[in-house]
Protein backbone atom coordinates (compact mmCIF):
# COMPACT_ATOMS: atom_id res chain seq x y z
CA UNK A 1 0.00 0.00 0.00
CA UNK A 2 3.06 2.53 0.18
CA UNK A 3 2.00 5.55 -2.13
CA UNK A 4 -1.50 4.63 -2.23
CA UNK A 5 -2.72 7.69 -0.22
CA UNK A 6 -0.45 10.63 -1.98
CA UNK A 7 2.65 10.38 -4.31
CA UNK A 8 6.07 8.96 -2.90
CA UNK A 9 8.61 11.83 -2.58
CA UNK A 10 12.32 11.02 -1.97
CA UNK A 11 12.36 12.89 1.42
CA UNK A 12 9.03 13.40 3.73
CA UNK A 13 8.77 14.48 7.68
CA UNK A 14 8.59 11.74 9.94
CA UNK A 15 5.11 12.90 10.45
CA UNK A 16 3.68 12.38 7.30
CA UNK A 17 5.29 8.90 7.09
CA UNK A 18 3.59 8.14 10.55
CA UNK A 19 0.07 8.93 8.74
CA UNK A 20 0.29 7.51 5.13
CA UNK A 21 -1.58 3.85 6.43
CA UNK A 22 -4.33 5.88 8.59
CA UNK A 23 -6.31 7.14 5.78
CA UNK A 24 -9.51 5.02 5.71
CA UNK A 25 -10.58 4.19 9.75
CA UNK A 26 -9.54 2.99 12.97
CA UNK A 27 -7.27 0.04 13.47
CA UNK A 28 -8.41 -3.15 14.61
CA UNK A 29 -7.88 -3.22 18.30
CA UNK A 30 -10.48 0.21 19.16
CA UNK A 31 -12.68 -2.08 20.08
CA UNK A 32 -15.45 -2.21 22.87
CA UNK A 33 -16.99 -5.01 24.94
CA UNK A 34 -20.15 -5.60 27.22
CA UNK A 35 -21.87 -8.83 25.52
CA UNK A 36 -21.33 -11.90 26.47
CA UNK A 37 -22.02 -14.55 24.46
CA UNK A 38 -21.26 -15.11 20.05
CA UNK A 39 -23.40 -14.16 17.25
CA UNK A 40 -24.02 -16.96 14.91
CA UNK A 41 -24.35 -16.86 11.44
CA UNK A 42 -24.61 -20.80 10.96
CA UNK A 43 -28.00 -22.59 11.74
CA UNK A 44 -29.45 -24.81 13.76
CA UNK A 45 -30.39 -28.26 11.60
CA UNK A 46 -33.71 -27.27 10.92
CA UNK A 47 -32.93 -23.66 9.66
CA UNK A 48 -35.45 -22.35 7.11
CA UNK A 49 -33.56 -20.68 3.81
CA UNK A 50 -30.21 -19.90 3.20
CA UNK A 51 -29.14 -16.58 3.44
CA UNK A 52 -26.54 -14.42 1.62
CA UNK A 53 -22.91 -13.81 3.15
CA UNK A 54 -19.74 -12.70 1.89
CA UNK A 55 -16.59 -14.24 2.52
CA UNK A 56 -13.09 -13.63 2.74
CA UNK A 57 -12.04 -16.60 2.08
CA UNK A 58 -8.28 -15.57 1.62
CA UNK A 59 -6.04 -12.14 1.56
CA UNK A 60 -7.61 -10.10 -1.61
CA UNK A 61 -10.44 -12.49 -2.11
CA UNK A 62 -14.29 -12.30 -1.11
CA UNK A 63 -16.87 -14.41 -2.34
CA UNK A 64 -20.69 -14.21 -2.10
CA UNK A 65 -21.86 -17.22 -1.07
CA UNK A 66 -25.21 -18.36 0.53
CA UNK A 67 -24.90 -20.27 4.25
CA UNK A 68 -28.28 -21.67 6.32
CA UNK A 69 -30.74 -19.30 7.68
CA UNK A 70 -29.99 -18.84 11.55
CA UNK A 71 -31.84 -20.11 14.26
CA UNK A 72 -32.23 -17.89 17.70
CA UNK A 73 -32.07 -20.12 20.64
CA UNK A 74 -32.59 -19.27 24.10
CA UNK A 75 -32.22 -15.45 24.89
CA UNK A 76 -30.87 -14.93 21.64
CA UNK A 77 -32.80 -12.47 18.97
CA UNK A 78 -32.64 -12.49 15.46
CA UNK A 79 -31.75 -9.61 13.54
CA UNK A 80 -32.21 -8.59 9.93
CA UNK A 81 -28.69 -6.76 8.87
CA UNK A 82 -29.50 -4.17 6.82
CA UNK A 83 -26.39 -2.07 6.73
CA UNK A 84 -22.66 -3.05 7.58
CA UNK A 85 -20.32 -0.11 7.82
CA UNK A 86 -16.54 -0.75 5.99
CA UNK A 87 -13.66 -0.15 8.81
CA UNK A 88 -9.97 -0.30 8.96
CA UNK A 89 -10.39 -3.82 10.67
CA UNK A 90 -12.39 -5.03 7.11
CA UNK A 91 -9.78 -3.26 4.90
CA UNK A 92 -7.00 -5.18 7.00
CA UNK A 93 -8.72 -8.51 6.98
CA UNK A 94 -8.79 -7.88 3.21
CA UNK A 95 -5.10 -7.17 2.75
CA UNK A 96 -4.01 -10.08 5.23
CA UNK A 97 -2.63 -7.18 7.31
CA UNK A 98 -4.68 -8.13 10.40
CA UNK A 99 -2.56 -10.15 13.10
CA UNK A 100 -5.15 -12.01 15.39
CA UNK A 101 -7.12 -13.47 12.15
CA UNK A 102 -7.56 -16.79 10.72
CA UNK A 103 -9.24 -17.22 6.99
CA UNK A 104 -11.85 -17.45 5.77
CA UNK A 105 -13.92 -15.20 7.59
CA UNK A 106 -16.93 -13.37 7.07
CA UNK A 107 -16.17 -9.30 8.17
CA UNK A 108 -18.28 -6.81 9.55
CA UNK A 109 -18.73 -5.42 13.05
CA UNK A 110 -20.79 -1.94 12.59
CA UNK A 111 -24.45 -3.31 12.32
CA UNK A 112 -27.58 -1.56 12.08
CA UNK A 113 -30.75 -3.75 11.29
CA UNK A 114 -34.31 -4.75 12.43
CA UNK A 115 -35.63 -8.04 14.47
CA UNK A 116 -37.28 -10.01 13.18
CA UNK A 117 -37.09 -12.54 16.32
CA UNK A 118 -37.16 -11.85 20.06
CA UNK A 119 -37.23 -13.97 22.39
CA UNK A 120 -40.07 -14.49 25.10
CA UNK A 121 -40.33 -11.57 27.93
CA UNK A 122 -37.44 -9.73 25.95
CA UNK A 123 -38.01 -6.24 25.96
CA UNK A 124 -37.28 -5.66 22.55
CA UNK A 125 -40.05 -6.23 19.56
CA UNK A 126 -39.88 -7.16 16.46
CA UNK A 127 -39.60 -4.57 13.76
CA UNK A 128 -37.61 -2.56 16.21
CA UNK A 129 -34.34 -0.89 14.63
CA UNK A 130 -31.09 -2.21 16.51
CA UNK A 131 -27.65 -1.71 16.28
CA UNK A 132 -25.43 -4.50 17.63
CA UNK A 133 -22.50 -4.54 19.74
CA UNK A 134 -20.04 -6.34 18.47
CA UNK A 135 -17.21 -6.68 21.66
CA UNK A 136 -17.53 -9.83 23.71
CA UNK A 137 -16.14 -9.40 27.56
CA UNK A 138 -15.62 -12.20 29.99
CA UNK A 139 -17.26 -10.52 32.55
CA UNK A 140 -14.87 -12.09 34.97
CA UNK A 141 -11.25 -10.04 34.58
CA UNK A 142 -9.97 -7.25 36.54
CA UNK A 143 -11.23 -5.02 34.16
CA UNK A 144 -15.10 -6.39 33.81
CA UNK A 145 -15.27 -6.53 37.61
CA UNK A 146 -14.05 -3.13 37.78
CA UNK A 147 -16.75 -2.20 35.23
CA UNK A 148 -14.33 -1.88 32.63
CA UNK A 149 -15.51 -4.52 29.93
CA UNK A 150 -14.03 -2.41 27.00
CA UNK A 151 -10.66 -3.07 28.10
CA UNK A 152 -11.66 -7.06 29.26
CA UNK A 153 -8.26 -8.79 29.29
CA UNK A 154 -10.39 -11.82 27.54
CA UNK A 155 -12.16 -9.76 24.72
CA UNK A 156 -13.10 -11.13 21.18
CA UNK A 157 -14.37 -9.67 18.64
CA UNK A 158 -16.98 -10.05 15.84
CA UNK A 159 -15.88 -10.23 12.60
CA UNK A 160 -12.10 -10.81 13.39
CA UNK A 161 -11.86 -13.76 15.98
CA UNK A 162 -15.34 -15.30 14.36
CA UNK A 163 -17.17 -13.76 11.60
CA UNK A 164 -19.28 -11.33 11.68
CA UNK A 165 -22.13 -9.59 10.54
CA UNK A 166 -21.39 -9.16 6.89
CA UNK A 167 -24.55 -11.44 6.18
CA UNK A 168 -28.44 -10.95 5.87
CA UNK A 169 -28.97 -12.14 9.55
CA UNK A 170 -27.60 -12.78 12.47
CA UNK A 171 -28.15 -14.00 15.77
CA UNK A 172 -27.30 -12.64 18.51
CA UNK A 173 -27.61 -12.82 22.48
CA UNK A 174 -29.84 -10.17 23.79
CA UNK A 175 -27.22 -8.35 25.41
CA UNK A 176 -26.14 -7.58 22.18
CA UNK A 177 -28.41 -6.03 20.61
CA UNK A 178 -29.05 -1.99 21.12
CA UNK A 179 -32.09 -0.14 21.31
CA UNK A 180 -31.68 2.53 17.77
CA UNK A 181 -35.21 3.51 18.24
CA UNK A 182 -35.73 6.59 16.06
CA UNK A 183 -32.18 6.52 13.71
CA UNK A 184 -32.73 4.83 10.02
CA UNK A 185 -30.88 1.96 9.59
CA UNK A 186 -27.72 3.72 7.66
CA UNK A 187 -27.12 5.84 10.96
CA UNK A 188 -27.32 2.62 13.16
CA UNK A 189 -24.63 1.09 11.59
CA UNK A 190 -22.62 4.13 12.16
CA UNK A 191 -22.99 3.99 15.91
CA UNK A 192 -20.43 1.97 16.98
CA UNK A 193 -17.53 3.83 15.21
CA UNK A 194 -18.83 6.93 16.80
CA UNK A 195 -18.70 5.32 20.66
CA UNK A 196 -15.09 5.62 19.86
CA UNK A 197 -14.54 9.25 19.62
CA UNK A 198 -17.29 9.72 22.12
CA UNK A 199 -15.47 7.23 24.42
CA UNK A 200 -12.41 9.03 23.55
CA UNK A 201 -13.79 12.65 24.81
CA UNK A 202 -14.88 11.11 28.07
CA UNK A 203 -11.53 10.13 28.75
CA UNK A 204 -10.08 13.48 27.84
CA UNK A 205 -12.93 15.24 28.82
CA UNK A 206 -12.42 18.50 27.34
CA UNK A 207 -14.72 21.59 29.05
CA UNK A 208 -16.51 24.28 27.18
CA UNK A 209 -13.36 26.93 25.95
CA UNK A 210 -10.21 24.13 26.31
CA UNK A 211 -8.34 24.14 23.06
CA UNK A 212 -8.53 20.44 21.54
CA UNK A 213 -6.44 19.08 18.94
CA UNK A 214 -7.69 15.53 16.93
CA UNK A 215 -4.60 14.43 15.07
CA UNK A 216 -6.17 12.16 12.03
CA UNK A 217 -9.17 13.28 10.06
CA UNK A 218 -10.48 9.47 9.12
CA UNK A 219 -13.89 8.72 10.76
CA UNK A 220 -12.42 8.08 14.25
CA UNK A 221 -10.49 11.62 14.43
CA UNK A 222 -14.18 12.75 12.88
CA UNK A 223 -15.86 11.50 15.52
CA UNK A 224 -13.79 12.40 18.09
CA UNK A 225 -13.78 16.11 16.99
CA UNK A 226 -17.31 16.24 16.47
CA UNK A 227 -18.06 15.06 20.29
CA UNK A 228 -14.91 17.51 21.06
CA UNK A 229 -17.24 20.16 20.10
CA UNK A 230 -20.40 18.97 21.32
CA UNK A 231 -18.41 19.49 24.31
CA UNK A 232 -18.05 22.93 23.98
CA UNK A 233 -14.14 22.49 23.19
CA UNK A 234 -12.22 24.72 20.26
CA UNK A 235 -11.43 22.19 18.12
CA UNK A 236 -8.60 21.97 15.63
CA UNK A 237 -8.36 19.19 12.84
CA UNK A 238 -4.64 18.22 11.71
CA UNK A 239 -4.11 15.45 8.84
CA UNK A 240 -1.77 14.86 5.57
CA UNK A 241 -4.15 14.62 3.37
CA UNK A 242 -5.89 18.15 2.47
CA UNK A 243 -9.12 16.17 0.51
CA UNK A 244 -9.97 15.28 4.20
CA UNK A 245 -9.28 18.74 5.95
CA UNK A 246 -11.52 20.61 3.26
CA UNK A 247 -14.23 18.42 3.90
CA UNK A 248 -13.76 18.62 7.38
CA UNK A 249 -14.01 22.13 7.29
CA UNK A 250 -16.40 22.55 4.11
CA UNK A 251 -18.71 20.09 4.60
CA UNK A 252 -18.87 19.65 8.86
CA UNK A 253 -18.18 23.08 9.85
CA UNK A 254 -14.42 22.63 11.27
CA UNK A 255 -12.83 26.04 10.35
CA UNK A 256 -9.68 25.50 12.18
CA UNK A 257 -7.86 22.66 10.15
CA UNK A 258 -3.73 22.38 9.53
CA UNK A 259 -2.07 20.14 6.81
CA UNK A 260 0.30 17.62 8.70
CA UNK A 261 3.68 19.11 7.06
CA UNK A 262 6.84 20.52 7.76
CA UNK A 263 5.19 24.41 8.91
CA UNK A 264 2.63 22.25 11.05
CA UNK A 265 4.37 23.09 14.71
CA UNK A 266 5.18 26.52 13.71
CA UNK A 267 1.50 27.00 12.80
CA UNK A 268 0.07 25.43 16.06
CA UNK A 269 2.22 27.32 18.27
CA UNK A 270 0.75 30.55 16.18
CA UNK A 271 -2.77 29.33 16.57
CA UNK A 272 -2.25 29.21 20.34
CA UNK A 273 0.07 32.06 20.83
CA UNK A 274 2.67 29.64 22.06
CA UNK A 275 0.19 27.64 24.75
CA UNK A 276 -0.73 24.80 22.89
CA UNK A 277 -4.03 23.00 23.75
CA UNK A 278 -5.62 21.60 26.97
CA UNK A 279 -5.90 18.57 25.43
CA UNK A 280 -4.35 16.54 22.15
CA UNK A 281 -6.22 13.29 21.03
CA UNK A 282 -4.15 11.16 18.40
CA UNK A 283 -6.38 9.25 16.39
CA UNK A 284 -3.83 8.21 13.76
CA UNK A 285 -2.93 4.61 15.79
CA UNK A 286 0.52 5.70 14.50
CA UNK A 287 4.04 5.33 16.56
CA UNK A 288 5.87 8.36 15.11
CA UNK A 289 2.47 10.52 14.97
CA UNK A 290 2.01 8.97 18.57
CA UNK A 291 4.86 10.27 19.75
CA UNK A 292 4.76 13.58 17.97
CA UNK A 293 2.02 14.51 19.48
CA UNK A 294 2.93 15.44 22.37
CA UNK A 295 5.01 18.37 21.00
CA UNK A 296 1.23 19.57 20.65
CA UNK A 297 0.08 19.55 24.48
CA UNK A 298 -0.13 22.21 26.59
CA UNK A 299 1.56 22.71 29.88
CA UNK A 300 -0.59 20.82 32.23
CA UNK A 301 -2.33 19.60 29.18
CA UNK A 302 -3.66 16.07 28.27
CA UNK A 303 -2.30 13.45 25.49
CA UNK A 304 -4.89 10.59 24.59
CA UNK A 305 -4.38 7.73 22.40
CA UNK A 306 -6.90 7.23 20.62
CA UNK A 307 -4.89 4.44 17.88
CA UNK A 308 -3.52 1.68 18.91
CA UNK A 309 -0.06 0.52 17.01
CA UNK A 310 2.56 -2.34 16.98
CA UNK A 311 5.72 -1.76 18.89
CA UNK A 312 6.64 0.78 21.12
CA UNK A 313 5.76 4.34 21.88
CA UNK A 314 9.23 6.05 22.90
CA UNK A 315 8.28 9.46 24.38
CA UNK A 316 11.02 12.24 25.29
CA UNK A 317 11.14 12.46 28.95
CA UNK A 318 11.79 16.13 29.64
CA UNK A 319 9.07 17.44 27.38
CA UNK A 320 6.54 14.94 28.96
CA UNK A 321 7.85 15.88 32.76
CA UNK A 322 8.07 19.54 32.36
CA UNK A 323 4.62 19.52 31.18
CA UNK A 324 3.35 17.23 33.86
CA UNK A 325 0.94 15.64 31.20
CA UNK A 326 -1.78 13.52 31.66
CA UNK A 327 -0.92 10.57 29.41
CA UNK A 328 -4.63 8.42 29.15
CA UNK A 329 -5.08 5.40 26.52
CA UNK A 330 -8.54 5.20 25.12
CA UNK A 331 -9.72 1.66 24.19
CA UNK A 332 -13.31 0.98 22.59
CA UNK A 333 -16.17 2.06 24.54
CA UNK A 334 -18.86 1.61 27.22
CA UNK A 335 -22.66 1.49 27.15
CA UNK A 336 -22.62 5.14 28.43
CA UNK A 337 -21.05 6.31 24.71
CA UNK A 338 -23.43 4.22 23.01
CA UNK A 339 -26.56 5.99 24.72
CA UNK A 340 -24.46 9.30 24.29
CA UNK A 341 -24.25 8.91 20.19
CA UNK A 342 -27.66 7.58 20.16
CA UNK A 343 -28.69 10.61 21.78
CA UNK A 344 -26.90 12.83 19.64
CA UNK A 345 -27.90 11.49 16.72
CA UNK A 346 -31.62 12.08 17.23
CA UNK A 347 -31.25 15.10 18.26
CA UNK A 348 -29.31 16.33 15.27
CA UNK A 349 -26.27 17.23 16.36
CA UNK A 350 -24.38 14.84 14.27
CA UNK A 351 -24.57 15.31 10.84
CA UNK A 352 -24.35 11.23 9.30
CA UNK A 353 -25.53 12.22 5.81
CA UNK A 354 -22.12 14.17 5.48
CA UNK A 355 -20.17 11.37 7.32
CA UNK A 356 -21.88 8.95 5.51
CA UNK A 357 -19.83 8.85 1.83
CA UNK A 358 -20.18 6.07 -0.23
CA UNK A 359 -23.28 3.35 -0.25
CA UNK A 360 -22.43 -0.13 -1.86
CA UNK A 361 -24.46 -3.42 -2.79
CA UNK A 362 -23.59 -6.66 -0.76
CA UNK A 363 -23.41 -8.09 -3.90
CA UNK A 364 -21.12 -5.52 -6.04
CA UNK A 365 -18.37 -5.69 -2.42
CA UNK A 366 -16.22 -8.47 -4.09
CA UNK A 367 -15.67 -5.77 -6.94
CA UNK A 368 -16.37 -2.32 -4.76
CA UNK A 369 -13.73 -2.95 -1.75
CA UNK A 370 -10.26 -2.56 -3.46
CA UNK A 371 -11.61 0.22 -5.57
CA UNK A 372 -12.47 2.11 -2.20
CA UNK A 373 -9.06 1.24 -1.33
CA UNK A 374 -7.71 3.45 -4.23
CA UNK A 375 -10.57 5.91 -3.46
CA UNK A 376 -9.55 6.42 0.05
CA UNK A 377 -8.55 9.78 -0.11
CA UNK A 378 -12.65 10.72 -1.05
CA UNK A 379 -13.68 8.00 1.26
CA UNK A 380 -15.07 9.09 4.85
CA UNK A 381 -17.44 6.08 6.02
CA UNK A 382 -18.75 3.15 3.39
CA UNK A 383 -21.66 1.47 4.15
CA UNK A 384 -22.44 -2.05 2.47
CA UNK A 385 -25.92 -2.36 2.13
CA UNK A 386 -28.05 -6.20 2.37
Amino acid sequence: MPGLFFPQHARISPLLQSLRYFYICHLPCIYDSTISAWPRLSAAPDGGDDVKAIVCDEPHSLTLVERPDPVPRGTEVLVRIGRVGLCGTDYHIYEGRHPFLTYPRVMGHELGGEIEHVPPGSNLRVGQTVAVNPYIACGSCVACRNGKPNACVNITVLGVHGDGGMCERLAVTEHAVIDATGLTIDQAAMVEFLAIGAHAVARGAPKAGDRVLVVGAGPIGVGTALFSRLNGAQVTLVDTRQTRLDYARDVLGFANVQKADADLSEAMRLATEGEMFDVVLDATGVLAAMANSLQFVAHGGALVLVGVAPGDLVLPDPEFHKRETTLIGSRNALAADFDRVIAAIREGHIPTEALHTHSVAGNDLPTRLPELIEEADHVLKAIVRF
